[in-house]
C-alpha cells in the first residue's frame, strides 16, 4: 500500500512539472494556439508545451527570454484574435497578416505597450478600434487595412506620436478625422486611409505632415468641401491621391499640387481648374450635359445603327476575301508540305519535323540543305518529376504547326495515351552553352503556380532545343476580348468572367516579381502571352524566354517574345480551330511597354506594372491598344485620360458587350483606377503588383 502511494506522488509530481516546464510567455502563446480553429497544428508544429520557452517556435523571436517578435503571416490561420497576446510584456513587433483572424480586437493587446509595429491586414476582423491604442506611444507602424473594421478612428490614435505609417485602407471607418492628427503625427510618412466611409472636410493641418514621403491617399472616401490649398506644401515627393470623394470648389495649383496628374482629383463631380480641364466658370454647364447624358445617348444609336449597315456590307466583303485566301493558302501548301498525315491526328509525326530535310522543306530551316544530325546526343531533363514523359514517344508522336515567333516554332504535340503538350523548338547553340542553358532553364522551372505556365521538361543537342510545357486549350486572352479574325460567331466574356482572368492575372505576376530576391521581371506581357485554361483561368506564358533566345545561334529578334496563338495552329480540314494570319497578332510590342523602357537598359518591376494595366484597359473596353484615325494616332491609355480630363461618360469606352453588367459598374471603376494608376507616366507611382493583386482580390 506504501508502494503504491510513493508511485502515485512521484507521477503526480512529475505531471505537474511536465505542465510548470513552460514559461509565461510560452503560456499565452499556447492559448492564442488554442484558440485557432484551422492551420494551427501544421503550420504551428514546433509550438510545444514540452519546451522551457518558446524562443525556438516559429515565428518567435525572443531577447532574453522574452518574447519580441511574433511573425506568422500568410499561413490562413483562423478563428478568434485572442486577448492572451497581451500578456507579452516585452512584445515588440506583431505581424499576422494574410491570415482569416476574426472577431474584435481585444483591449486587452494593448497591454502590450512596447509594441513598435502592429500589422493585421487582410483578415476578418471587425467592430471598433479599442480607444486603448492610445496606450502604444512607441508605436511606428499600424497596418489594420483590408479587414471590417468599423465606427470612427478613436480619437485616442493622436497619441501614438511615433507613427511613421498607418494604414487603415480597405474598412468601414466613418465619421471624420480625429482632431489633432497633423500635428501629433510629425514623424508620419505614409498616411493610407481609402477605401472607408469618412466623411467631413480634410482638416487644414494636415499640411503639417511634413515628413511624409510616400503616399497621402485618402481616395474613395465621403470627405466633402473644399481642398486646402496649405496641402500643397507638403513634400513634393509625396503621391496624394484625393479621388472618389465629395470634394468641391476650384482645385488649389500651389506646390506639391501643381504637379499631380488628373486621376487624383477624379470622381469628385463638383471639383473644377486643372488638371481636370475643367473651367469653374462652366462647372454647372458641364453638369447639366451630363444630366442630358441619355438624349445625346439616343442620338447615338441612331448613329450607331446607319454605321451597323456599312460594318455589316464591309465584313461580308472581307469574309469573301478571306475564304478566296484561305483557298489559294491551301493548294499552296498541298504543294510544299508533303509530309503524311496520320488519319487519326491528322499531324505529322513530331520525330519528322525536327529531322528537317528536303522531303519536309515545309519546316526547313533558312538557307539549310543538308539534314541535321539525330538526337543522338542529347541531355533530356524533367524539371516536373511528377509528369512521366518519355523523349522517344515524344519525338514519334502526331504534333502540329502553332505558330513560329522570334524565338522558336511552336508545336501541339498529342502523345499515344492522349495527353496533350506545347513543345516549342529553339535554335541550335554550341555545346559549350549548355551549362549556361541549364541554369536558366532551371531557374524559369522553379516557377510552379497556378496562373504561370508549367514547364514539364526541356531537351538540349547541338542541333535542337526542345521546351516542353502544359498545353492550354483555350487560347489566348487577345482571342478572348476581340474574337478570331475572319470568324463572325464570337462569344464575348463577361464582367465575371473578365473579373477572374484580372485576378489570376495579378496573382501569376505578383508571384513572379516575389519569387526571388533577384526581382524577376517578365518584360514582354501581353494579351498574347495570357493563355487561357480550360475554365477560362489565365496562365502567364513566356516567362524568361528573352535571356533564352540569346542562347541561340539563329534566334531572330528578341523583341517578339510571345507565344503565338495555341488556337492559331496549322489544321485539318475538320479541325474547331481557326487558321490565324501573322498580320492580324498583335504582339507585345510599344503599346505594352512602359514609356522609359526604350531608354533604360535595367529591367524593372514597374515595366510588368504597366504592361498589366494597358492589358486591364484593353480587357474593359475591347479596344486595341494603339488605333490610328485618319492623320491621328493615339494609344488606349491616351483615351482614357481624355475622357476622365473631359468628364466623358465612362459608357462611351466600355465594351458594348458589358452592357448586360451594367449593375457591376462599381466594380468596374474600381479596377479602372487600378488600371489608370498602372500606367501612371511616373514608375515610382506604380503601385506594386501585391498591391494591385489585393486589390483586386477585395473585388472578386
Amino acid at each position: 500500500m506504501v508502494l503504491q502511494v510513493l508511485c502515485l506522488a512521484f507521477l503526480v509530481c512529475n505531471s505537474l512539472s511536465l505542465v510548470s516546464c513552460i514559461n509565461e510567455e510560452g503560456l499565452a502563446l499556447l492559448s492564442f494556439k488554442e484558440s485557432l480553429t484551422k492551420n494551427a497544428e501544421s503550420s504551428l508544429s514546433t509550438w510545444n508545451s514540452s519546451d522551457q520557452t518558446p524562443c525556438s517556435w516559429v515565428g518567435v523571436t525572443c531577447r532574453e527570454e522574452k518574447v519580441v517578435s511574433l511573425s506568422i503571416p500568410n499561413i490562413q490561420l483562423s478563428g478568434i484574435f485572442p486577448r492572451a497576446l497581451g500578456n507579452l510584456s516585452a512584445l515588440r513587433h506583431l505581424n499576422l497578416r494574410e491570415n482569416k483572424l476574426s472577431g474584435s480586437l481585444p483591449s486587452e493587446l494593448f497591454n502590450a505597450k512596447e509594441l513598435q509595429s502592429l500589422v493585421l491586414s487582410g483578415n476578418s476582423l471587425s467592430g471598433s478600434v479599442p480607444a486603448e491604442i492610445g496606450k502604444l506611444s512607441y508605436l511606428q507602424t499600424l497596418d489594420l487595412s483590408q479587414n471590417s473594421f468599423n465606427g470612427s478612428i478613436p480619437s485616442s490614435i493622436v497619441q501614438c506620436k511615433r507613427l511613421k505609417i498607418l494604414v487603415l485602407a480597405q474598412n468601414h471607418f466613418s465619421g471624420s478625422l480625429p482632431q489633432g492628427m497633423g500635428i501629433s503625427f510629425v514623424h508620419l510618412q505614409k498616411l493610407n486611409i481609402s477605401f472607408n466611409i469618412l466623411s467631413g472636410s480634410i482638416p487644414e493641418e494636415m499640411s503639417n505632415l511634413s515628413s511624409l514621403r510616400s503616399t497621402l491617399d485618402m481616395s474613395h472616401n465621403l470627405f466633402n468641401g473644399s481642398i486646402p490649398p496649405s496641402l500643397g506644401s507638403l513634400p513634393e515627393t509625396v503621391y496624394i491621391d484625393l479621388s472618389y470623394n465629395n470634394l468641391s470648389g476650384p482645385i488649389p495649383l500651389n506646390g506639391a499640387l501643381i504637379n499631380i496628374g488628373p486621376t487624383a482629383f477624379v470622381g469628385n463631380r463638383l471639383l473644377c481648374g486643372l488638371p481636370l480641364k475643367i473651367s469653374c466658370s462652366s462647372n454647372s454647364q458641364s453638369l447639366n450635359s451630363q444630366n442630358s447624358g441619355g438624349s445625346s445617348g439616343t442620338n447615338g444609336k441612331h448613329n450607331n445603327s446607319s454605321r451597323g449597315i456599312f460594318v455589316i456590307t464591309v465584313a461580308a466583303g472581307v469574309i469573301a476575301g478571306i475564304f478566296i485566301a484561305g483557298f489559294l493558302f491551301s493548294n499552296w501548301y498541298k504543294k510544299v508540305c508533303t509530309c503524311k498525315i496520320r488519319e487519326r491526328f491528322a499531324g505529322c509525326k513530331f520525330e519528322q519535323k525536327l529531322k528537317v530535310g528536303n522531303d519536309l522543306f515545309c519546316f526547313k530551316r533558312h538557307g539549310m540543305d543538308t539534314v541535321p544530325e539525330n538526337l543522338e546526343h542529347y541531355h533530356f531533363v524533367q524539371v516536373d518529376l511528377q509528369v512521366n514523359l518519355d523523349l522517344d514517344k515524344l519525338l514519334k508522336s502526331s504534333a502540329f504547326l502553332l505558330g513560329n515567333s522570334g524565338i522558336g516554332i511552336v508545336y501541339r504535340v498529342v502523345l499515344e495515351d492522349g495527353r496533350t503538350l506545347a513543345v516549342r523548338r529553339l535554335g541550335d547553340g554550341g555545346s559549350q552553352r549548355f551549362k549556361v542553358f541549364q541554369n536558366q532553364i532551371e531557374a524559369i522551372g522553379k516557377m510552379r503556380h497556378p496562373n504561370i505556365v508549367n514547364l514539364l521538361a526541356y531537351c538540349w543537342s547541338v542541333d535542337e532545343k526542345l521546351l516542353i510545357y502544359d498545353y492550354i486549350p483555350n487560347g489566348d486572352l487577345a482571342t478572348a476580348i476581340h474574337g478570331k479574325p475572319g470568324v463572325v460567331s464570337f462569344t464575348p466574356l463577361s464582367w465575371p468572367a473578365r473579373l477572374k482572368i484580372m485576378n489570376g492575372f495579378a496573382k501569376g505576376l505578383a508571384y513572379i516579381h516575389e519569387f526571388s530576391p533577384r526581382r524577376y521581371v517578365h518584360g514582354n506581357l501581353g494579351p498574347r502571352n495570357i493563355l487561357l485554361g480550360q475554365n477560362m483561368e489565365p496562365h502567364i506564358s513566356d516567362f524568361g524566354l528573352g535571356r533564352l533566345a540569346n542562347l541561340t545561334e539563329e534566334s531572330l529578334s528578341s523583341s517578339s517574345f510571345q507565344l503565338e496563338q495555341i488556337m492559331a495552329e496549322t489544321p485539318p480540314q475538320n479541325s474547331p480551330y481557326v487558321q490565324r494570319t501573322s498580320s492580324s497578332l498583335v504582339a507585345p510590342g510599344p503599346c505594352y511597354k512602359a514609356p522609359e523602357a526604350s531608354k533604360v537598359t535595367k529591367p524593372s518591376q514597374k515595366w510588368d506594372v504597366y504592361s498589366f494595366g494597358v492589358v486591364i484597359l484593353e480587357m474593359i473596353s475591347a479596344k486595341m491598344p494603339f488605333m490610328r484615325i485618319g492623320s491621328l494616332e493615339m494609344d488606349l491609355i491616351q483615351q482614357f485620360q481624355l475622357h476622365v480630363e473631359e468628364r466623358k461618360p465612362l459608357c462611351d469606352l466600355l465594351d458594348p458587350f458589358l452592357a448586360p453588367d451594367v449593375d457591376m459598374k462599381e466594380e468596374i471603376v474600381a479596377v479602372l483606377k487600378i488600371a489608370l494608376a498602372c500606367v501612371h507616366k511616373s514608375p515610382e507611382k506604380r503601385p506594386s503588383m501585391r498591391f494591385v493583386c489585393d486589390n483586386l482580390a477585395r473585388l472578386a
